[in-house]
Formats: C-alpha cells, sequence, structure tokens
C-alpha cells in the first residue's frame, strides 16, 4: 500500500510492471537453463539433460510468495528459488540444476537480466530528451533573456544555450549508461568454479561418487564465456563476487542521469514561479492543480523528477558504502545492493519519462523575458556601461557612474540609457547611440549563439 502512494508514482509505470518478483523468478529461472545447455554443450551433463529441465520449468507456477518467505532463512532468492525448481523437476534430473553454481552467480546474472531492458529504455528516453532540446535551441538561439547568479539577475543570455546546457547534460548521462556492461556471473561457491567435475555445494559428480578433483584446464571460465554469449551479457575478466565495480559503475551512472534530470527540473521550477514566469510546465486534465487554491498551477513534473532523483542520490549512498566485500562473499554488503539499484533505475526511468514530456511540451514566454530583462530599468547592463566610459572616465568613476544611473532608472522607473544619457558627468561625454548600444541586452550576449550551434553538433554527434 505504501509503496503505491509513495514510491511508486515517482517510478516508471511501465517499469514497474516488468521488474517484479516474477521477472526475478524469470531472470534466475534463465540463468539456470542458459548454465545447463553450455554445460551439456561441454559433455557436463547427459545429452538431453537441459531440454527435458526447460520443459519442466519453463511453464511451471513458481511461487513467489514462498520464494520471498525463504529469503529470511536463506538470506536470498536463489536459495528458496532453487530448491522449488528442483522439487519441480523429475528425480533424474534434480542433481543435474544448479551445478556447479552458487546463490550469488544466480542473483547477480538475474539483476543484470533486469536491468538490461531498463537500460534500453533510458536510452530511448535521453535520445527523446535530445531531440527535443535540439529543436527548442535552434527555435530560441537568439531569444534574450537575464542570466541569473547567486538566484540574482546578472548578465543577459539566451534560453538556447540555457536548453543547451540541459541537452548537453543528459546526452553526457545517455553516453556514459551507453558504455555499461552488464556481466554475467558465473564462479561457483568461492568463485573459483569448484563443483564442476566433482562433488560441490550442491551434490556428487556426474559418476554419482564424487571426485577431489577441481578445474585446472579453465573449464569454469569458458563455461562462464559461453554463459554470457547464450544470456547475451557481458563476459567479465573474472567472477566478480566482491569485485563490485559493475554495481558501482552502474549506480553512478544512473546517479548522473538523475542529477541530469534533476537540473532541468530545478531550472524549469524556479523559471514558473509567478513573479518570473519565463516558462511554464505543459498543461494537463488536473496538472498542477492545489487541493485548496484554485488559481495554483504548481511545477508538479519538475517536483517528480526532483523527488526521484533525490531518492536516487540516497540510494547510490548505500551502494558506494556497499563497494568494498569481505573475501569471497559479502556479509550484508551483496544483500544491500538488490533494492537501491533496482529501484534507482525504475526512479530514473520515471525521471525521465517526466523530464520527456516536461521538455517536449515546454511553453516558453519571451515577453516575459523582455519584461523582466526591464525589472531594473535595464541596470543588469551596468558592466558593459562601465567599460565603456572607462577609457574616457577612468575606471572608478565609470563604475560610479554607471552604478549610479542604475539606482535612478530603478528609482524613477525610467530606462537606464535615458538614466545614462542625463546623469550630469556625461554631458557630451559618450554619445547617445553608444549608451543605447551598451545598454541593448541582445549585443551583450558574448558567445551564446556560438554556444548554441556548437553544442548542437555536439549533441548530434553519435
Amino acid at each position: 500500500m505504501s509503496d503505491a502512494l509513495f514510491q511508486h508514482p515517482f517510478m516508471s509505470q511501465a517499469a514497474l510492471n516488468e521488474c517484479n518478483a516474477q521477472a526475478m523468478v524469470s531472470g534466475m529461472l534463465a540463468f539456470e537453463l542458459a548454465l545447463a545447455e553450455v554445460q551439456e554443450v561441454r559433455g557436463l551433463l547427459p545429452e538431453g539433460v537441459a531440454a527435458q529441465m526447460r520443459q519442466a520449468l519453463e511453464g511451471h507456477a513458481f511461487d513467489t510468495t514462498a520464494i520471498g518467505a525463504g529469503v529470511a532463512s536463506g538470506g536470498n532468492a536463489a536459495i528458496p528459488f532453487v530448491k522449488q525448481a528442483r522439487a519441480a523437476l523429475p528425480a533424474e534430473l534434480r542433481r543435474h540444476f544448479h551445478l556447479g553454481a552458487t546463490s550469488q552467480d544466480v542473483v547477480d546474472s538475474a539483476l543484470m537480466l533486469m536491468l538490461k531492458p531498463r537500460l534500453a529504455a533510458l536510452d530511448a528516453l535521453l535520445r527523446r530528451c535530445r531531440n527535443v532540446a535540439l529543436a527548442l535551441m535552434k527555435a530560441h538561439e537568439t531569444t534574450v533573456m537575464v542570466g541569473r547568479t547567486l538566484m540574482q539577475q546578472a548578465l543577459p543570455v539566451t534560453f538556447g544555450v540555457k536548453v543547451a546546457h540541459w541537452g548537453i547534460g543528459l546526452e553526457q548521462a545517455r553516453r556514459r549508461l551507453v558504455t555499461l556492461e552488464l556481466p554475467v556471473q558465473f564462479g561457483g561457491a568461492v568463485a573459483v568454479h569448484s563443483g564442476l567435475d566433482g562433488p560441490g555445494l550442491d551434490g556428487p559428480g556426474l559418476d554419482g561418487q564424487g571426485s577431489d578433483e577441481t578445474d585446472p584446464s579453465g573449464l569454469g571460465l569458458e563455461l562462464m564465456d559461453a554463459l554470457a554469449q547464450r544470456l547475451e551479457l557481458s563476459a567479465p575478466a573474472l567472477p566478480w563476487h566482491t569485485d563490485r565495480q559493475p554495481i558501482h559503475a552502474l549506480a553512478t551512472a544512473l546517479d548522473a542521469a538523475a542529477g541530469a534530470a534533476e537540473k532541468l527540473a530545478l531550472d524549469v521550477a524556479l523559471l514558473t514561479q509567478t513573479e518570473v514566469g519565463e516558462v511554464s510546465e505543459p498543461g494537463g486534465e488536473g496538472m498542477g492543480e492545489s487541493s485548496s487554491m484554485p488559481h495554483k498551477r504548481n511545477p508538479v513534473r519538475c517536483a517528480l523528477i526532483r523527488g526521484a532523483a533525490r531518492q536516487v542520490h540516497g540510494h547510490v549512498s548505500v551502494i558506494l558504502n556497499a563497494q568494498a566485500q569481505p573475501l569471497e562473499r559479502g556479509l550484508g554488503e551483496w544483500h544491500a545492493e538488490w533494492t537501491p539499484l533496482l529501484d534507482s533505475a525504475l526512479l530514473v526511468e520515471g525521471a525521465l519519462e517526466q523530464a520527456a514530456v516536461l521538455l517536449e511540451g515546454l511553453e516558453v514566454h519571451p515577453e516575459a523575458m523582455r519584461r523582466n530583462l526591464a525589472a531594473t530599468g535595464g541596470s543588469i547592463m551596468a558592466e558593459p556601461v562601465s567599460r565603456l566610459l572607462a577609457p574616457t572616465l577612468g575606471q572608478d568613476a565609470a563604475k560610479r557612474i554607471s552604478a549610479e544611473a542604475a539606482e535612478t532608472a530603478r528609482l524613477q522607473g525610467v530606462a537606464y540609457a535615458d538614466a545614462l544619457q542625463a546623469h550630469p558627468e556625461l554631458q557630451g561625454q559618450v554619445s547617445p547611440e553608444a549608451l543605447r548600444q551598451a545598454t541593448d541586452p541582445s549585443l551583450y550576449l558574448g558567445s551564446s549563439q556560438a554556444q548554441v550551434r556548437r553544442a548542437a553538433v555536439w549533441l548530434q554527434r553519435e
């Protein structure tokens, strides 16, 4: 109940439907059946065993509730899953199931299989955001607005360059995510493939008598590579039971995507404030309504994005603190990764779904941007005015006069250029045209336009 009310609204609903207990069971089963198949190919199982296992288990109704209850006694979902699977197999097949594997092999590989479609979905959403950002950048390449530093008006920029930064942040996150590897996990009890040719943790060898032989030929690594190929996961250099770099890379890349979406949402939320009004979130039935104030249109999509991102930031801290894991199997560290990792993926996907809709329907108000440029009587142009006056009057006098005229413009509600022309120390010193140009925000944009064009080239480069 609480998940549905407090957690799930921040997540992708499509992803939630695909990432559940049954999906985890399907991932664990996919690992076990693929393992049997690659072992049979290499003569570790009698011919036909893998197909018989698949026939018996693919349609089997696993009891996910019982598997969940079994975690409390076994420590992870693989142990009760393996018990159920063996019980569903004919007696002659049971000793061949889960051969040479350990519970961490099953859980880690199943998690990678669950995350694979999520990364594909994130890539599609980020590409969608990129395409919309490109269109917005082009449309507003020369739309002048106030640039703000420390939450105060600073100097003019263009809305196009602001969107360019959003787009680049999101695209940087996409390019990082697309480089991630989702490795299979297969190492057995202590990650050296014990038990493949002798009695392992799960029963006797193939001859039923057992053997003290280990795996000197590297057969375990060969099976690991074959398993990766069959499951369409990457093949790691070695089993990574306590070498958690793949999880660290996943968590931090997801957090980077969350941060990029959060930057977009924070900027938009600030620009939608009633007193600013430079953009508006896309509307829709009931979107942004208040429970008590009919006039309000709250930036709800921004709130959902930021709420999701904050949760991801917390989740990644759990994973970072679990990176160093003891010896050959973590004691609580590995267990602590599961929920934060999967929830992060679902939260980022939810945030990016909102971000895509936000960008696609963003309402831009250039007239409000022009109004806010004039909110101080144009005094945000005091810096270029000071630079104009300095060669003639000296730096100190130029700075003082530009500030005095800005204050006059603010108090009297006149244009900054007019206040400058009326200043007694400027009579006959500077032409009205020079003052007009120095106080025109559209003429003091630095590299804004060039940045938009450069960003567009970068964004379109695969």
